[in-house]
């Protein structure tokens, strides 16, 4: 399972650190409550064209998750354990900003729909296009399967790298995909740091046991 995730996403972390992380969270979620689920949530007005969040504007309206997804005891009880695993993550990372995504239909298309967070408002909804790709990391490796690590946000857009800046407190960010038991990518997390050199080893094979976890509880 880990094998196959690491080669899926083509990540080099040591499945021994992966495979101790998945016993802790194990643990954690056997041990806690799952929190409260947020079906509304603020979201930050959109530049020109739609495609740039304006960092520090938000719209009047909260965003109503059950738009998207039925509000009953099973999906309610789901999203409450991926509020957990999201609790976990920034327990023990102290990252700064955390949410897990699920590949939705929409009538606007497909999209990445923002089940679960921790952090500043951020835009609920990504179009999962070849254009939209060019400039967020979110889609892209929604689209092509693989693992995304950038370390130096300022060195990577120096470099020629393409970004999606919603916060430009970043400084570090990596998005990971989520597969099915198909093998196919139906999600994807993403983690943000406010400090360089964020994402080691040891964090990264947190985040990786999350990503193995998180797809039984996607709705």
């Amino acid at each position: 399972m880990i094998n196959s995730y690491l080669e899926q996403a083509q990540l080099n972390v040591e499945q021994q650190l992966i495979n101790a992380e998945l016993e802790k969270l194990e643990q954690y979620l056997n041990s806690n409550a799952a929190p409260a689920v947020r079906w509304q949530y603020q979201i930050p007005e959109l530049g020109e064209g739609g495609a740039c969040s304006l960092f520090g504007y938000l719209q009047d309206e909260p965003f109503n998750l059950n738009d998207y997804v039925s509000q009953n005891t099973q999906t309610t009880a789901k999203l409450a354990q991926l509020q957990l695993i999201v609790d976990y993550v920034i327990e023990n990372t102290q990252l700064d900003w955390y949410g897990i995504y699920q590949n939705t239909a929409t009538l606007e298309g497909e999209q990445l729909l923002k089940l679960a967070y921790f952090g500043a408002p951020s835009r609920p909804l990504f179009p999962l296009t070849a254009e939209f790709a060019t400039g967020s990391n979110n889609v892209q490796v929604a689209l092509s399967g693989k693992g995304r690590v950038i370390n130096n946000v300022e060195q990577y857009l120096a470099a020629g790298g393409e970004y999606y800046t919603c916060d430009p407190k970043v400084k570090a960010e990596a998005c990971l995909p989520l597969f099915n038991a198909q093998k196919q990518c139906i999600g994807i997390v993403d983690g943000e740091a406010f400090s360089t050199d964020f994402f080691d080893n040891a964090t990264l094979a947190l985040l990786i046991a999350c990503c193995i976890k998180i797809p039984h509880f996607l709705v």
